[in-house]
């Protein structure tokens, strides 16, 4: 099981990496330190200022509450799903940080909110007796986000910068 200070380490090493390469497209970025919901970088470029969320790990999948995506409720001892959760600013660029063992050999899945939202409206089960109803854990694998990898050209776009490759590409 992860202690807290490898989870602060393996968010703080995601966050840094997804700065720098920021910095390689030519966006000046800077870790937000703190606990501020869906803000871990701000960036820079072209007069335009935004916000981008980072998510990294060092094992196979991305771990959530699936409230922050659904509005899924118990009724009748089992979950229900009731729609998205319309709080969600499905705007919100995030990049997930798959860590790899050696230098060179992260990886960056780069999507919007809303794209994760609509993952998880079309594939979770709501939990009925006998599993646990109270438990609102979802995850997300890797092989899930292939088609995001190294895609950032959602960023460029944001940014109104000319798309071009990636130099780590």
């Amino acid at each position: 099981m992860a202690t807290g200070l490898s989870t602060k380490l393996t968010g703080q090493i995601g966050e840094h990496l997804v700065t720098a390469e920021l910095g390689r497209l030519g966006i000046i970025a800077t870790p937000f330190s703190g606990n501020v919901p869906d803000i871990d970088i701000l960036a820079f470029a072209n007069g335009l200022a935004g916000h981008i969320q980072v998510k990294a790990i060092n094992k196979l999948s991305w771990q959530f509450d699936i409230r922050k995506f659904l509005d899924v409720n118990i009724i009748n001892g089992e979950q229900t799903v009731n729609g998205i959760n319309k709080q969600l600013d499905r705007n919100i660029i995030c990049v997930f940080v798959s860590l790899g063992d050696k230098l060179g050999s992260d990886k960056f899945y780069v999507f919007k909110w809303g794209w994760l939202q609509d993952y998880f409206s079309a594939t979770f089960i709501p939990r009925k007796p006998p599993k646990n109803i109270n438990s609102f854990h979802c995850a997300i694998w890797e092989k899930s986000l292939e088609s995001h990898l190294g895609n950032w050209n959602i960023v460029l776009e944001y940014f109104n910068q000319p798309t071009r490759t990636h130099p780590a590409c």
